[in-house]
């Protein structure tokens, strides 16, 4: 962390769990009331962009009577390391922001893992240390039905490519997503193991959907989450905790 700022904020959940509409209502703050969550200047880092790249290439490349590169007919990795490759090109425009600016930004990291390929558990292991040593996480709770209802209702055909308005079809969803391991990462109320770190953790419970409205509700309960990590932070550099390279 730098001074009274998180440098890292891992945002994960199921698809249309509220991630995209956090990280729009983040955006909107001004310094002060950014600082006030203990974040710096924004810097996101998505996935979503990376893989929409692939799938629009396999589309040219298919309508070039070329061999695709990433994705089957259906659209699915060719590969399950591809998932891994996606989060190591995370930490690859992590590194490349931090170049240009080591510190005063908050950098915040988005992705999805269902079980099926791998989980939270896998993708963690290809997090650098870098960025793990200095994060926090924040995880968007919501159940299957209500990732998928949100995902139908978020579709807008013209403009699939979108942040904030793509979506998958309910076969891929249940496919890919449809269950996911993160009960089984926090068996510790405040913390997550990965290897020898340490990494604090808080819970934004958003089966009622308080992201897609907005307002002072979300709000006041993502202050409560950021005031949550704070404490965790704090608490465990108190404790003089260590946060370790792994193994």
């Amino acid at each position: 962390m730098s001074g009274d700022t998180f440098d890292n904020l891992i945002l994960i959940g199921r698809p249309a769990s509220g991630k995209s509409e956090i990280i729009d209502h983040l955006s909107s703050l001004d310094a002060g009331q950014r600082g006030r969550l203990h974040l710096g200047e924004l810097v996101v880092v998505d996935d979503f962009p990376m893989l929409w790249t692939w799938l629009e290439e396999d589309k040219l490349l298919s309508e070039m009577g070329k061999s695709r590169l990433h994705t089957n007919e259906e659209g699915y990795f060719k590969e399950d390391y591809q998932w891994d490759l996606l989060v190591r090109r995370l930490c690859l425009e992590y590194e490349k922001h931090r170049a240009e600016r080591p510190q005063g930004s908050t950098v915040i990291i988005e992705f999805s893992r269902g079980s099926s390929h791998g989980g939270y558990r896998r993708a963690f292991q290809q997090l650098s240390d870098r960025i793990l040593g200095a994060a926090v996480v924040l995880y968007v709770s919501v159940s299957f039905q209500e990732s998928i209802r949100k995902n139908r209702r978020r579709f807008n055909p013209q403009a699939p490519h979108s942040i904030l308005e793509h979506s998958l079809p309910d076969e891929k969803m249940r496919r890919l997503y449809a269950e996911d391991d993160w009960s089984e990462l926090c068996q510790d109320p405040h913390f997550l193991s990965v290897g020898d770190l340490q990494i604090p953790y808080a819970v934004f419970e958003n089966e009622e959907d308080y992201t897609t409205a907005g307002g002072s509700e979300l709000e006041h309960r993502l202050v409560r989450c950021f005031e949550e990590l704070w404490r965790v932070y704090a608490s465990g550099k108190a404790a003089g905790e260590k946060k370790g390279p792994r193994e």
